[in-house]
Formats: structure tokens, C-alpha cells, sequence
């Protein structure tokens, strides 16, 4: 029991280490756009959440965006508070939507749910911090149509991450189903 429990520890930690360094890349790599990235990183969270449930997702995403900021210089700035905020709320919907029916959806649909999730995290945000107007809000069609694009791009890569990962024979051994 003990084993298990610092494999999972272990293999959380991984994954988290992973999600930092994707993280971190992507803020040196060009965006698609000046103000969109592809949530890379994401990929990592909706694996955690699949394996190790809520608690886990939510621990990878504050310590992504925490140690990911601090290593890329922007800890505390307005982009830091942005990515905080739609970490947040992704893992949160995402989250809920595994407590709720967790064998009716996989992870394409987490990650659908999670990218749309962090968009409107970053938008509530943006307007309670940065930008006192309304009509931030005009924006959330089209954030909400380009999330769903990273969302199905992340959510296949996290399907395939997870195949490969179900068949890691350590990660056989850890039971998953019998945690609350």
C-alpha cells in the first residue's frame, strides 16, 4: 500500500516536471497568434486527472503555472495572474466533469472542456484585474472557437500519452480505481 502510494507520488511528479518544461518551452516558442498558445502543458493535466483524479490535476496545475513562471521570469506579472486564473478554472470544470461521469468521458473531452475553461478563466481575470469593460466578453465566441481547436489537438495527444502510459507496468500495478 505504502509502494503505491510513492508511485503515484512519483509518477504525479513526472508528469508535473514534464508539464514545467512544457510550459517554459512554450513561452519562447512563436505563437500562432500574439495573444494564443497551444496549452501543451494541458496535455499533462487531463493525463494526471485521468490516472490520479482531481487532487492530483489540481496540484500539477498550481505547480506548473507556480515553478513555470518563476522560471520563466514572469511570477506576479499580469501573465502569471492570466495563466493562474485559467489553470484554475480548467482544472476545475474538467474536475467536475470527471466527479460527474468520469466513464462518459475521455480525455478528448476534458480537454475540450478544460481549454474553454481556461479561456474564460483568463478573460474573468483579465476584466476584474486588467481591463474594467464589458466588453471583454464580445471575445469569448471566437477564444471559445480557437480553444476548442487546442482542446481536440491536446486531447488526442493526451489519449495517445495515455495508451502508452497504461501500458508502463509499474502503473498496472498502482490501483486506481478503488480511490475515492
Amino acid at each position: 500500500m505504502e509502494k503505491d502510494r510513492d508511485l503515484r507520488r512519483t509518477l504525479v511528479a513526472l508528469l508535473t516536471a514534464m508539464a514545467i518544461l512544457l510550459h517554459s518551452l512554450e513561452a519562447v516558442l512563436p505563437s500562432p497568434l500574439p495573444w494564443m498558445r497551444l496549452g501543451l502543458a494541458n496535455i499533462l493535466t487531463v493525463c494526471t486527472l485521468v490516472l490520479f483524479g482531481p487532487r492530483a490535476a489540481f496540484a500539477l496545475g498550481l505547480t506548473r503555472v507556480l515553478l513555470g513562471s518563476l522560471l520563466i521570469g514572469t511570477l506576479f506579472s499580469p501573465g502569471f495572474f492570466l495563466s493562474l486564473s485559467g489553470a484554475l478554472c480548467a482544472t476545475g470544470l474538467m474536475s467536475g466533469l470527471w466527479l460527474a461521469g468520469r466513464r462518459h468521458f475521455g480525455p478528448l473531452g476534458y480537454s475540450c472542456i478544460g481549454a474553454f475553461g481556461h479561456v474564460t478563466g483568463q478573460l474573468l481575470a483579465a476584466r476584474l484585474l486588467l481591463i474594467p469593460f464589458d466588453g471583454l466578453w464580445r471575445l469569448l465566441p471566437l477564444f471559445g472557437l480557437l480553444s476548442l481547436v487546442t482542446g481536440v489537438f491536446n486531447g488526442i495527444a493526451a489519449d495517445m500519452l495515455l495508451s502508452r502510459l497504461k501500458k508502463f507496468e509499474p502503473l498496472g500495478r498502482v490501483s486506481l480505481e478503488d480511490r475515492p
